[in-house]
């Protein structure tokens, strides 16, 4: 598509002449067109936030290192719109700067399986990040600045937000993150037109927009943001700035269409027949365009780009040996693996930048020898999981690797719905979870993890690793690293045992590889099958032990993805006619969900018992707690037993 527009990028002039700015009105003028245009063919969306935006947009889009011809690289400019609702807006820009013509955009919005979603997505060329909820866009515009800083690449981030969103809780922690670490290329822009959908933003919940920018240390500019001459004298301050900076644009909700301006009813309404004949009237559009729009819908159907996650060239190390002497816990195995990682590829310009993140838990989640020995690559966050798991995930799709760990309730229970935005994103996080299951003993049942299994199973591209002993973990971790997609790691607090074959021999010592969904038998049998999640096997081994002693021979598993069942040990355990799950996780829906769904959509059958948690826990030693919950080796040994009484 050609237009006539000047050019902007990078800042060429100091600033716009009067011939620029009526070429880029008169863009603006069209846009709205394509906007409204949009919301009447769908029937549906957000028409006055587009409106009071477009200058904001084709302003931002136009000064930014973001073309046609980049945007599917790693080193250019990112924009992140983070009020993601007014994505009429954001596309009629997005044509207007030649990303695709203005008519696929138009003819197809909030069409069944076109990429103009009601909402941004990365499947339109010129989105860098799916926004959803508002309050996550500044979050994913400090992951993208970190992930361009540490690739020392100048590559600058722009987040445009709504007014509404800035009480957000997240929003503040993204402030903190960005002045702490230094970020000054990125750049907020804030369409402040006073109006949400319940009304008037001071009504609704009043906030002094620049006195809490001012107070995280952002540098604050204003400036009318319909004027194209303001907002690009008060971008090129911004960039020029040493702070990251924030611009608040006065705006007006629903501009240039008299009967939307100010009204909040406009936020999420489409016009009707004849208001859209006065839209077109005041915008100078042609009703034919309706029509001609209405006649391409769905034919053809556009084709959105394809998001793939992002691999990496790190060199991953030879794994560590743990002897059967040894005694140490998987948390320290892992924090010994990414130590290693990050020794061999620290600031080697051939190679990817590791960013480790940590929500004020180094010592606990074992990142602090890491920390040591990769600085500038270790990202202290403070107590904010909320924007810290979107910072992390945005850093993964914009050039780095990017590991946060955590415990288990906050890294996940506490941000899931940050975990779910990045599995839509398609990011490429690597979240190691501590403290899960019961192993957080005398820490209660508010720090008890039971649910993590269950939370990964609600989204579609996680993939989980629980490892049962610290040589799995080792192996575990290289592979989640190297591994593109989101991968997360999870593990309790406690030592193990490293567990070894009947000869003495590790288990998962030097000829094991870790494979994505392979379930590994630690003792065999013909009396039953005992799958055993994680760090779990090491008391079903105790509890096939007691069994033997009985006389009943079980086969054991460990199963380290407790979402990808391997159906072949699974075939060879039902054959037994006994099969049985062992897990410190909530039984409705951990490993025992899997397996029972596997058998069914197998057609396998046997006798079959999850054993799990039933309750939240009590605060006590995490034997003690373990033994409550009829987990300990006895009571597992003891209900198998039972089982197998039950099959006869």
């Amino acid at each position: 598509m050609e237009n006539n527009l000047p050019s902007l990028r990078n800042f060429p002039v100091e600033a716009l002449s009067d011939e620029d700015v009526k070429l880029l009105d008169n863009a603006a003028r069209k846009a709205r067109i394509d906007a409204v245009t949009m919301v009447s063919l769908a029937g549906s969306g957000h028409p006055a936030g587009s409106l009071s935006s477009m200058e904001m947009y084709l302003a931002t889009y136009g000064v930014a290192n973001l073309t046609p011809e980049n945007c599917n690289d790693t080193d250019r400019d990112y924009i992140v719109v983070s009020h993601g609702h007014t994505s009429p807006g954001a596309y009629a820009t997005l044509a207007t700067w030649g990303f695709f013509e203005p008519l696929d955009a138009v003819a197809n919005f909030r069409l069944c399986s076109s990429p103009f979603q009601g909402h941004v997505e990365r499947n339109v060329p010129g989105i860098d990040w799916g926004s959803g909820n508002l309050g996550q866009g500044l979050a994913a515009g400090v992951g993208f600045a970190l992930a361009q800083k540490a690739r020392n690449n100048g590559g600058r981030v722009f987040v445009v937000m709504g007014d509404g969103e800035q009480t957000k809780g997240q929003v503040a922690e993204a402030r903190r993150i960005a002045v702490k670490e230094g970020l000054s290329n990125i750049t907020a822009l804030i369409d402040y037109n006073h109006i949400q959908i319940s009304g008037r933003t001071e009504d609704v919940m009043p906030v002094d927009v620049r006195s809490l920018w001012e107070a995280d240390g952002w540098g604050v500019l204003e400036c009318d943001g319909h004027s194209f001459a303001e907002i690009y004298a008060a971008l090129r301050d911004a960039v020029n700035d040493d702070v990251p900076t924030v611009i608040i644009c006065h705006t007006q909700m629903g501009k240039g269409i008299s009967f939307m301006e100010g009204i909040p009813d406009y936020h999420g309404k489409a016009p009707s027949k004849d208001q859209y004949a006065e839209a077109m009237k005041e915008l100078g559009g042609d009703l034919e365009y309706l029509e001609k729009a209405k006649s391409l819908r769905g034919n053809p159907m556009p084709v959105g780009r394809k998001i793939v996650p992002n691999s990496n060239n790190l060199v991953y190390g030879e794994p560590r040996q743990y002897d059967s002497e040894t005694k140490t816990d998987n948390r320290s195995a892992f924090g010994n693996a990414l130590a290693d990682v990050g020794a061999l590829n620290y600031k080697k310009e051939d190679k990817t930048p590791l960013l480790v993140f940590d929500c004020d838990l180094a010592g606990s989640v074992k990142t602090a020898d890491f920390a040591k020995k990769c600085p500038e690559w270790f990202i202290q966050t403070g107590i904010q999981e909320h924007a810290t798991a979107t910072v992390a995930g945005a850093a993964s799709v914009a050039g780095a690797v990017s590991v946060w760990a955590d415990f288990g309730v906050f890294g996940l229970s506490e941000a899931y719905n940050q975990q779910r935005l990045n599995d839509i994103n398609k990011t490429n996080l690597k979240l190691v979870l501590t403290h899960v299951g019961l192993d957080v003993g005398e820490d209660g049942m508010t720090h008890q993890s039971i649910d993590y299994v269950g939370l990964l199973r609600n989204t579609f591209g996680w993939k989980l690793i629980v490892p049962a002993d610290p040589n799995q973990t080792d192996r575990a971790t290289r592979w989640a690293i190297k591994e593109a997609g989101n991968v997360c790691l999870a593990m309790g607090r406690s030592k193990l045992p490293v567990l070894t074959d009947e000869e003495g021999k590790p288990i998962f010592g030097e000829d094991y590889t870790f494979e994505y969904g392979q379930a590994v038998k630690v003792r065999d049998g013909k009396d039953g099958a005992i799958f055993a999640l994680g760090a779990m096997t090491g008391k079903a081994l105790e509890a096939w032990e007691i069994l033997r002693e009985k006389g009943l021979n079980f086969k054991l598993f460990s199963v380290a993805t407790p979402l990808a069942i391997d159906t072949a040990a699974l075939r060879e355990a039902c054959d037994t006619g006994v099969v049985i799950s062992v897990e410190d996780h909530h039984y409705h829906n951990g490993l025992g969900v899997s397996i029972a769904l596997a058998m069914a959509e197998e057609r396998l059958s046997a006798a079959f018992m999850p054993l799990g948690v039933h309750s939240y826990g009590a605060s006590g030693k995490s034997e003690e707690v373990m033994k409550q919950m009829k987990l300990d080796a006895a009571s597992i040994a003891s209900q198998a037993e039972e089982c197998c009484k039950g099959r006869a």
